[in-house]
This record gives C-alpha cells, sequence and structure tokens, in this order.
C-alpha cells in the first residue's frame, strides 16, 4: 500500500460483516496499522463475532441513495472496496429481482453519491468467475477475454456491475478496478456454500447434533478454490497496483473436485459419516469444470496464494466446530 503515515489513508469497505469483508477489514488493520483508517458499512453481521479494534462500523442501508450519500459524505474516502450484496447464486434462481436489485442498485448508489460529493476514491468492484458461464473445457483456463455467458441471474448481475463499474470509468472517469474472483473458501463462510455447508455437517455430527449422514450434491463438478484470506490479500493488491478500467481474475489456476474437497474433511472427521445425494443441492446448471487464469493479475502485482487448499479445509472445519460449541 502506498499510504504515507500522515495523514493516514481513509478507506471504506462495504459489506465488512460478510465473509471476505471481515476478513479483508482485519487484514487492512493487521498489515497497515496506523497508515489507514477503515469504516466498514455493514447491515448486519453474518458468521463474525465482533468487529476487530480499530474498525469503525457504520449501519447503512445502500439500497437507499440517501444513506449511501451520508456514508460517503462522513468517511470520504481515499479507498472503496464495494463488497456488499447478495452472493449465493442458488438464492438468485428463488429470488432473481432481489439478486439484480441489491447487486446493481448499491453500486449505483455508491458511484452516484461518490460524484455527489465531488470525490474521486479507486474503488475496487467485484464481479465473478459466474460471469463467465457457460465454458467447455477448450475454454480453460478461463481469460479476461472469455465471452459473458452467465448461466444464473446471479452471474448476470455481477456482469452489469462489471460493465457499470466499466461505464464510469469511461464516462464519469471514476478510478474503478474490476476484479473476478473464482471460488474461494475459509472460515466464517456461508453454509450455503459448498465447503461450509459439508464442514458444518462435520461439526454438527460430531457433537452428536445430527445423524452421521452428510447430504451432498454434484460431487463430480470441478473449481478453482482459493483461500479468503489470499483473496482479500489480492484485492488490496488490485486497488493499489491494478490500472483503473482494466479488469483482473483472481484464482489458484488449478481445480479440483468437490468429492475431493468432501473427501479431506471426511478424513478429518472425528467419526465415520455416511455420505447420500440430496436432490435439493442440485443446480439447475452446473458446469464441469472451471479453472482460473489469473496470469494478468500476477505479473500487475506479483500476487499468489499463500495457503494450502488443506490449511484452508482444516480452519474452515476447526471454524464450524468452534460454532458448534459456542451455540
Amino acid at each position: 500500500m502506498t499510504a504515507s503515515p500522515n495523514p493516514p489513508l481513509r478507506i471504506l469497505v462495504t459489506g465488512s460483516g460478510g465473509f471476505a469483508g471481515s476478513h479483508l477489514v482485519e487484514y487492512l488493520l493487521s498489515e497497515f496499522g496506523d497508515r489507514v483508517r477503515v469504516w466498514g458499512c455493514e447491515r448486519g453481521l453474518t458468521r463474525r463475532s465482533a468487529a476487530p479494534a480499530g474498525l469503525t462500523t457504520l449501519h447503512a442501508d445502500l439500497l437507499d441513495a440517501d444513506a449511501t450519500r451520508a456514508v460517503i459524505a462522513q468517511v470520504r474516502p481515499d479507498r472503496i472496496y464495494h463488497l456488499a450484496g447478495q452472493a449465493i447464486v442458488g438464492e438468485s434462481w428463488t429470488r432473481p429481482w432481489e439478486t439484480y436489485e441489491t447487486n446493481l442498485r448499491t453500486q449505483l448508489n455508491l458511484f452516484e453519491a461518490v460524484l455527489a460529493e465531488g470525490l474521486k476514491p479507486r474503488i475496487l468492484t467485484l464481479g465473478s468467475m459466474e460471469e463467465y458461464g457457460q465454458v467447455d473445457a477448450s475454454d480453460l483456463p478461463i481469460r479476461e477475454t472469455q465471452p459473458f455467458r452467465p448461466d444464473s441471474p446471479y452471474g448476470v448481475s455481477k456482469v452489469a456491475q462489471d460493465l457499470m463499474g466499466q461505464q464510469y470509468f469511461l464516462s464519469r472517469q471514476l478510478p474503478v478496478v474490476r476484479v473476478r474472483p473464482f471460488n474461494h473458501i475459509g472460515p466464517r463462510q456461508s453454509n450455503h456454500f459448498v465447503a461450509a455447508a459439508f464442514a458444518s455437517q462435520i461439526a454438527a455430527i460430531e457433537a452428536g447434533r445430527q445423524p452421521p449422514v452428510i447430504h451432498v450434491g454434484n460431487l463430480a463438478s470441478r473449481r478453482d478454490f482459493t483461500d479468503v484470506r489470499d483473496m482479500v490479500r489480492a484485492y488490496v493488491l488490485a486497488l493499489e497496483y491494478g490500472e483503473p478500467g482494466d479488469v483482473y481474475n483472481i484464482g489458484s489456476g488449478r481445480s479440483r473436485s468437490i468429492r475431493e474437497l468432501l473427501d479431506f474433511l471426511l478424513s478429518r472427521a472425528a467419526c465415520p459419516i455416511r455420505v447420500e445425494t440430496d436432490p435439493a443441492r442440485l443446480r439447475p446448471v452446473d458446469i464441469p469444470d472451471v479453472v482460473c487464469d489469473a496470469s494478468k493479475f500476477r505479473a500487475r502485482t506479483g500476487w499468489a496464494p499463500r495457503l494450502t487448499f488443506e490449511q484452508s479445509l482444516s480452519d474452515l472445519l476447526d471454524y464450524e466446530r468452534q460454532q458448534v460449541r459456542s451455540a
């Protein structure tokens, strides 16, 4: 980070109470100390027990344009990490309009508030691997030039966010850096996501709170997993060193099957567990394999993952065990 000790950079993280957001604020505060002041904007905590020392928490609904402008007027940020939004692909099938409205309106309100206050902070916007949607084996690894073929309402919403970021850079000269993160895993992830769903079931089984059966969807699918703590470190590098107006894939460059993920977690379980397929956990559309080409981002920033797949899963399972003990 290029911040000077005096004055500190003023940083706003939207969605600071969520999975990636909570890890991001912790990383910013621990890594940069008094070189930064960090505000988090959230509607409520998800899976974090308490906000870290040094974080100023603001409670605001970014769907409200006036509330959003009030946040910007108060913080007057030099950097904005826009992580707030509806992030669950499965929910986008049952609540498509809520997904579109949440993801588009919050970003639009944020951009307009910044312009209304006469500010030009560097802004990180999050797209998703889901923008690419239907990919064939011949498309792998996926580069930023891959055509959009989103196959879920969530994927469509992220394409729109992505293009909105580009539009505000081109037409309003906002220094927006766009990223398309691939799957990330680790402690605090919602159990709507596969790794946390498995880990939470195992923890509950170990504690005797559910029968020794774990319910699964499609285990053959392969995804590119990165630890959330490596991912938020990438977000900081992207915002500091990425080219405004440009877009970067972020991922490990290696795919692993859901079966491999499950087998590792089961190998760490304290008791035998049976596996059963649950049709409700099967997606309407499921891509067989996804691999990220992050070479453009790596060349720009020097980023590389530090935490292994196994360490991520071990930490996630330990976190879920702690959640069960404290419930």
